[in-house]
């Protein structure tokens, strides 16, 4: 969405052809210079604002990077300093606003319509004096997200991605985006992400083509507001407001798809038509993944990669499909040993060269260069705890064992003072715990599996300790193990439970409790009781019947050392990172009242909840 301002018009004083000759005499003199701001046409009208980035004549023929954004071109190429450095070896990188974010003409709509985009923007870039005709993809985040639905397309101009931290480009049913863990609306990262990057309105001159360009290439245009201001503490003050749909136009958001976004099922109709990756899409080119254990997606992630090696269309791209996942949080890829990677956990040996993996790997299929980059098995993965990297050639693991550990308790598990227990040994006899869930004190977020959500502990390890306190929270721990487990796989909680409300939500954290007692979030998930049988229709609960659940953990690697304990929090929030469940079973998100439940967990005999975690056999030797 575009407003015209009468102020725009003072400095468009220069004719298009007298800019022209001069971004031209620029370019040639200097041989660096970029070219900015140029209008790609699409085949509806609609340019999209395009930099392209090179060293050298603008007509050689070289190979091509392509980035396509929602954050803003003008502040991106120096996110990462490989690209810097691959136009330092002689490559373009082409950097694209899409359609209808910051210079881009048109209409944002989340996630609609990238693949027919980016097919016209590879055909642009084939055509031009600079490009050979061969492209390759990068970028983080979004910008990951992005390589991938473009990759969809199999455009033959296509011969190499590296996605990180792509997984949000990944549909995997009731995850779009990963914005619903277990039917529950992951509130911190997705309303977070809508309030700060999801604006449907961006000011910008009412102009067209080339005067557009010529526009946005005038020293005055950098210096610009393209979008409407936003306190965002001030969202994060209203973040307890409800109604949840109203979350964003009380703290004087812009415009954006929050609202459809959140009005429908976790698996909803309207997340079919997003144009993500899905089951039925295969690839054509190699890929080098990378992502970490503390992001939101790396289940998704491998799930991805693994569903292109099984199903692309060409054999190289069978081949040639690598994940990468690290110790670290939402795009924190750590290089050196004194950057921090997961929180305050305490981890060493987390560094690795993602700059010259980049280099390499892009230099391998684009420049054909003869490198070792793709001598490695389909998996290298680090080992929270262990701070060991480790290989695999397939997900899961092979000889991964599942193992249950059972809930017991003496009295009851409730805070820490309980005396909650996790055993290999199923209990004899029925036993339960019970906790009151009050929405107006919720068991706030520490850490996790997240980004985008304002705290400075948003993501990563940290001591759960303190939040163990509380008695709505049931705490079962192993004994000091005598010898170590790595756990590296699928993770899901079976468990038995009731409720007096007609909804609620259960949520479970395995924590890594180390020898000083400080207790490290592992991974956790969640279950919202509506969506316990179907992600699109919902089943309420009657009062006191036990119902069988499944939490779903997603994935990690972590080693329990000797000495360490496991232990298992159970509790029916984790706020601000999962939307509260109101306890009455009206449309969550509409919902402006709210009851206490009181929530039972069910151990032993015919009711023995228990976690499944995916256990690798060591030897002596390992």
């Amino acid at each position: 969405m575009y407003f015209f301002k009468t102020d725009f018009k003072r400095y468009l004083k220069n004719s298009h052809i007298i800019i022209v000759a001069l971004t031209l005499f620029v370019h040639f003199a200097s041989h660096s210079a970029p070219l900015k701001s140029q209008m790609v046409k699409m085949s509806d009208g609609v340019h999209l604002s395009t930099d392209i980035y090179f060293s050298g004549k603008i007509d050689k023929a070289r190979p091509t990077i392509l980035i396509r954004t929602v954050y803003n071109k003008n502040n991106t190429y120096n996110w990462n300093p490989v690209w810097q450095a691959l136009v330092e070896q002689d490559y373009a990188v082409v950097i694209q606003d899409i359609r209808g974010r910051f210079e881009s003409e048109g209409i944002y709509n989340i996630a609609k319509g990238r693949r027919k985009d980016g097919v016209e923007t590879l055909d642009w870039i084939i055509k031009q004096p600079w490009s050979n005709g061969k492209v390759g993809l990068s970028g983080c985040s979004y910008l990951g997200e992005a390589q991938v639905v473009l990759e969809a397309t199999n455009h033959p101009a296509l011969i190499v991605g590296q996605p990180q931290s792509a997984a949000s480009g990944y549909y995997r049913p009731g995850r779009a985006w990963q914005s619903f863990s277990g039917g529950a609306f992951e509130l911190g990262q997705t309303a977070g992400w809508f309030a700060s990057n999801g604006t449907k309105v961006f000011y910008g001159p009412n102009l067209t083509g080339a005067e557009r360009s010529e526009w946005f290439n005038q020293k005055e245009a950098n210096e610009y507001k393209m979008s409407p201001d936003f306190d965002f503490n001030k969202y994060l003050e209203n973040i307890k407001a409800l109604p949840t749909i109203n979350l964003l136009s009380l703290s004087g958001a812009a415009p954006s798809d929050y609202s459809i976004w959140r009005d429908n099922a976790p698996d909803g109709e309207y997340f079919h038509t997003l144009d993500l990756v899905n089951q039925n899409d295969s690839v054509s080119v190699p890929n080098l993944f990378f992502d970490t254990w503390y992001d939101y997606g790396a289940r998704e992630t491998l799930m991805m990669a693994e569903q292109f090696r099984q199903t692309a269309k060409t054999k190289i791209a069978q081949q040639h499909q690598y994940v990468i996942i690290g110790p670290g949080t939402h795009c924190n890829f750590p290089q050196k040993p004194s950057e921090l990677s997961a929180g305050e956990r305490p981890l060493t040996n987390t560094e690795l060269n993602y700059k010259q993996l980049q280099i390499s790997w892009f230099n391998k299929w684009l420049k054909e260069e003869r490198n070792e980059i793709t001598k490695r098995p389909f998996l290298t993965y680090y080992v929270l705890g262990e701070n060991k990297w480790r290989y695999a050639d397939q997900w899961p693991l092979k000889n991964t064992q599942y193992t249950n550990w059972y809930l017991d308790n003496n009295k009851g598990a409730n805070s820490i003072a309980g005396d909650g227990k996790l055993s290999l040994n199923k209990p004899a006899s029925l036993k339960s715990d019970s906790f009151i869930y009050d929405p107006s004190d919720p068991v706030p977020s520490l850490g996790g599996h997240t980004c985008c959500t304002g705290s400075d502990t948003e993501a990563g390890g940290y001591d759960q300790s303190s939040i163990e306190q509380r008695d709505d929270i049931l705490v079962y721990t192993s004994d000091k193990l005598t010898s170590g487990i790595e756990v590296t796989g699928l993770l899901k909680a079976k468990l038995f439970v009731s409720s007096s409300a007609k909804d609620t939500d259960f949520t479970v954290k395995i924590i890594d409790v180390y020898p000083d007692g400080k207790a490290y979030n592992v991974q956790e998930g969640a279950l919202r009781m509506r969506y316990r049988d179907s992600l699109k229709d919902e089943s309420f609960m009657v009062e006191g019947k036990v119902y069988p659940i499944e939490v779903d953990l997603n994935a990690t690697s972590n080693y329990f050392a000797p000495g360490h304990k496991i232990r298992i929090e159970i509790s029916s929030s984790n706020f601000p990172r999962i939307e509260r469940n109101l306890n009455t079973g009206e449309p969550n998100h509409l919902g402006t009242t709210f009851i206490k439940a009181n929530n039972t967990i069910f151990l032993g005999a015919e009711y023995a909840s228990h976690i499944e975690l995916p256990v690798i056999p060591r030897n002596h030797s390992d």
